[in-house]
C-alpha cells in the first residue's frame, strides 16, 4: 500500500520534483475475512495525514450512509449503504437499489473532486458480480479518477478486467486447512 504523505488536495498548487501517480490495488480472497488487514493499513495512512475514504457497498445496519459518515480522526471518512441490512443477494427492492446507487454516485463524485488521496472500495467485486454496479462504470471511474488517488478494491470475485488494470494484486489464501 502506498502512503503519500504529501498529497495534493483539490486544486492544490503543490510543486513536487516528481509526479504522484496513484495505484489501483486489489485485495482478493475466497474467504471474506481479510478486511481488517486493509482497515489497519488505512488507519495508519490516515494517521500520517493522508485523507482516506472507506466505502462498504454491501454493509448496512447502522445508518451510516454517504450523508452520515463515521469520521475516524480528521482524515478518515467511512461510509456504507444506508440500509437496515447487509446486502447478500442480487435481489434488491427499490429502496435498497436507490440507496446503493446513491452511494456509488456519491463515491464517484467525491473521488473526482480530489477530496481523498486513498479510497477503499470494499466488496465492490461482489456488487459487480450481483450486477448492482456495472463493471464498465467501475472501469471508467478508475480511469478518470485524479492521477494521484490510490484506490484499493476488495472482494472475493474480482472481474478479470479490473485485475488486468490493477497495479498490484494481493491474493489472500489459507496456508493450511483448519
Amino acid at each position: 500500500m502506498v502512503a503519500q504523505l504529501e498529497t495534493p488536495r483539490g486544486n492544490s498548487t503543490l510543486s513536487l520534483p516528481y509526479n504522484l501517480e496513484g495505484l489501483v490495488q486489489v485485495f482478493t480472497s475466497t474467504h471474506r475475512n481479510f478486511f481488517t488487514g486493509v482497515m489497519a493499513q488505512t488507519l495508519r495512512i490516515a494517521g500520517q495525514g493522508t485523507p482516506v475514504l472507506i466505502v462498504q457497498f454491501l454493509k448496512g445496519g447502522i445508518r451510516q450512509g454517504h450523508d452520515r459518515p463515521i469520521q475516524l480522526g480528521q482524515n478518515l471518512d467511512w461510509i456504507r449503504c444506508d440500509l437496515p441490512r447487509c446486502i447478500d443477494t442480487a435481489q434488491l427492492d427499490d429502496v435498497e437499489a436507490e440507496s446503493l446507487e446513491k452511494l456509488w454516485q456519491h463515491t464517484q463524485k467525491v473521488v473526482c473532486e480530489g477530496k481523498y488521496s486513498l479510497v477503499v472500495l470494499d466488496e465492490l467485486s461482489l456488487a459487480i458480480s450481483f450486477n448492482l454496479i456495472p463493471e464498465a462504470e467501475v472501469l471508467a471511474f478508475l480511469t478518470k479518477r485524479p492521477n494521484y488517488v490510490d484506490v484499493i478494491l476488495t472482494g472475493t470475485e474480482m472481474p478479470k478486467s479490473i485485475l488486468d488494470m490493477a497495479d498490484q494484486i494481493t491474493e489472500i489464501r489459507r496456508s493450511h486447512q483448519p
